[in-house]
């Protein structure tokens, strides 16, 4: 059984107005693989308790991981991780959790990977994971979100950092884009994951995380592209919060 672990909160940054990055410091914490979640329990003064599951945004650093929380209406966590907790303030984590939708930085295969929102978050991990190890593996980023605003990790993800050489980005802004984009808005379709993504006979490993009308569109798109379906792997997420 995985054991709960206290997590202070050591540092933060805002992603949006409404997602902010928790930096812990989880003394104790084992490591993690790119693409594995966490739950995190609350307990109030009077013993009640209330736990969410949110993707590790971070790679394997020691005993410090990182969270992106994104703000749900009507959250009681999301809320609480979002507009309230403070540098030294202390909640539990247990983890890590889930060993399917996780990238093997030993392998040499080219990747694949769609975002949908706040879904970008452990994918976000991979390429962290693949710039902390010098992976050589070639990625492809296909993110989708509403508007330029609602972008998370704008100033590391598809901006130039060492040992990112090999990962390309396309964002597709589903409501409104930049002025100055060659694409309008609209949803990431079929024939953008055709362009921006590798060929299926380049046998690529695809993560697909989001919604779940999202991850189920997009997820059935590379399979109609031929990809097989053993290497189109999903996390899909509700209302409730982070990707489990």
């Amino acid at each position: 059984m995985v054991a709960w672990r206290p997590a202070t909160l050591a540092a933060d940054r805002w992603e949006t107005d409404s997602a902010r990055t928790l930096v812990l410091d989880v003394p104790g914490w084992p490591g993690h693989r790119a693409g594995q979640h966490v739950d995190v329990r609350l307990t109030a003064e009077d013993g009640y308790t209330a736990q969410r599951g949110y993707s590790v945004a971070s790679a394997d650093e020691g005993e410090r991981i990182e969270l992106t929380v994104q703000r749900v209406e009507g959250g009681e966590v999301s809320s609480y991780l979002v507009d309230v907790f403070a540098p030294g303030d202390a909640v539990e984590v247990r983890g890590p959790l889930g060993g399917w939708f996780v990238w093997d930085a030993a392998s040499p295969d080219p990747v694949v990977l769609v975002g949908g929102g706040s879904g970008v978050v452990p994918l976000m991990a991979m390429v962290r994971e693949r710039r902390r190890v010098g992976s050589r593996a070639l990625f492809r980023v296909l993110y989708s979100v509403r508007t330029p605003e609602d972008r998370y990790y704008r100033g590391e993800l598809g901006a130039h950092r060492p040992g990112d050489g090999g990962v390309d980005l396309f964002v597709a802004y589903t409501r409104r884009a930049p002025e100055a984009s060659p694409r309008g808005p609209g949803r990431l379709g079929a024939a953008e994951l055709n362009t921006h993504g590798f060929p299926a006979e380049f046998a690529p490993v695809c993560f697909v995380c989001g919604p779940t009308g999202f991850v189920e569109t997009a997820s059935d798109a590379l399979v109609a592209l031929g990809h097989d379906p053993r290497r189109v792997r999903t996390e899909r997420f509700g209302s409730g919060g982070g990707a489990r």
